[in-house]
This record gives structure tokens, C-alpha cells and sequence, in this order.
């Protein structure tokens, strides 16, 4: 059965898009992109800089001579999914800092930053066998992916993982707090996070990662797909074989 070459994963804060995109991309032995790392980036270099996030134009100016790199972990011990580099500075755990959370979506909201970020995004996509995960990346940025799914799930539900991530992580984290800033980033983010017209829309409260992977794979076995990646799709459907 034919995988997609692009599978693209969006929805709201929250949601469980990354844990979804992780563990299908190690299924299917694709890269896992999580273009909101981008936007992480971008924010932290804001930061790093002094410049207004509420300024457009300095924004877009900052991203459009910014080198960043999303790289698989490597040799990596600290269980990172990915390697960031930004003007060849790893700041990988450094995108999770509260202050860099505060500004990602005034940053990212910016329409000629968006743009270039779109770019690069788009640009990593089209090389295929890639699970891109975001909040417009099946609606804007690749919007000819042959498979698409929206994650989403209640604002408690949303929170409460939230607040469980920054916990395992070692951070301290109020889940009134964590629920308030989800609320937030959901109106910063509504000008871009409505599902693509085709996309699969799953609602995962109540459901393990596991379950939401198996619920994808299905999905791929119904025949949604344009390559002849036979071999990932038979990893997926049988991930044990892939350890023997």
C-alpha cells in the first residue's frame, strides 16, 4: 500500500500534534519537522536581539537574514526529536523558555515573516518523506499533501497535557496558568488555525498517542497516498518488525 510522501499535521495549542508527528515520522522512518520550531527560532532570536516583537518590519527583517537549521537529534542523549541551529547556535531546549513561549505567536503573526518562514517551510516539504506538523501547513504551506489531519481536542484536555509536558521536562508549570496562555494563543493564533477543506479532522480526547497513529494509519490504509513507499508503509502497520 502507497504511503503519502507528505503528511501534514496541524491544529491547535495543545492538541498533541508533535507527539502525533514523532511517533508517526519514527513509524513510517520519515523526518519529523515541526515547523512551529521555526517560528520558536525566530521569537528567541527576538528576543536575543531587544527588538519589539509587536514591530513587523524589524521581525521580517530578522528573519530574512536568520540561518536556521532543524536537523535530525544525532548522537543526542537528552531525548530532543530534533536539533535546532540558529546562526549555528544549538538552541534546541532553549525554544521552550517561558519567555520565548510569551512571543512566538506575536512574531509569527506578522505577514512578511510569515512568508519567509513559509518558504523555508515549504522548501524542506517538497523534498518529501517528511511529516510536517504546524498550525497552516495543510491550509498555506503545502496545501497539494496528499494526506492531512487536524488534531484537536478540548481546552481541558489541551491544558492539562500542556502542563504534563512541562513537568516531564522538569519545568514548574500551574495548570490554570498553562489553561489561560492556551486560551490566549488561541486567539493570537485564529487567522491561521482552520483546518485545510480535505484535511481528516480527528478529536483526540480520550485517546492514547498510540491509538491517534493507529487512527492515521488506517486512514493511509483506506488508500490516501501518491508514492510507492511500500516498504514505510509496511513499518507502519507493523512497527515491531522494524525492531527485529
Amino acid at each position: 500500500m502507497p504511503v503519502p510522501s507528505v503528511i501534514t499535521i496541524d491544529g491547535p495549542a495543545g492538541a498533541g500534534k508533535s507527539t502525533l508527528g514523532e511517533l508517526l515520522a519514527r513509524r513510517l522512518g520519515y523526518l519529523f519537522f515541526d515547523t512551529g520550531v521555526m517560528y520558536r527560532a525566530l521569537a528567541w532570536a527576538v528576543l536575543r536581539s531587544a527588538i519589539d516583537p509587536e514591530d513587523g518590519e524589524a521581525v521580517a527583517a530578522l528573519a530574512h537574514n536568520l540561518d536556521i537549521q532543524v536537523l535530525p537529534p544525532g548522537d543526542a542523549t537528552d531525548g530532543r526529536p530534533y536539533t535546532v541551529l540558529v546562526d549555528g547556535v544549538d538552541v534546541t531546549w532553549e525554544l521552550r523558555h517561558p519567555n520565548v513561549e510569551r512571543i512566538v505567536s506575536i512574531t509569527a503573526r506578522h505577514p512578511a515573516a510569515r512568508d519567509i518562514m513559509r518558504a523555508q517551510q515549504r522548501a524542506i516539504g517538497c523534498r518529501g518523506r517528511v511529516v510536517m506538523v504546524g498550525r497552516d501547513i495543510g491550509s498555506v504551506v503545502m496545501p497539494d499533501a496528499p494526506l492531512k489531519i487536524y488534531l484537536d481536542a478540548s481546552l481541558d484536555e489541551r491544558a492539562r497535557r500542556r502542563t504534563h509536558e512541562i513537568q516531564r521536562r522538569g519545568g514548574s508549570a500551574d495548570l490554570q496558568h498553562v489553561l489561560n496562555d492556551i486560551i490566549r494563543r488561541d486567539s493570537l493564533d485564529r487567522h491561521v488555525s482552520a483546518p485545510a477543506a480535505d484535511a481528516c479532522v480527528i478529536f483526540s480526547d480520550g485517546l492514547s498517542p498510540e491509538q491517534v497513529v493507529a487512527l492515521v494509519i488506517d486512514r493511509i490504509d483506506d488508500g490516501v497516498g501518491d508514492s510507492q513507499d511500500t516498504s514505510a508503509y509496511e513499518r507502519a502497520k507493523n512497527p515491531d518488525s522494524a525492531r527485529t
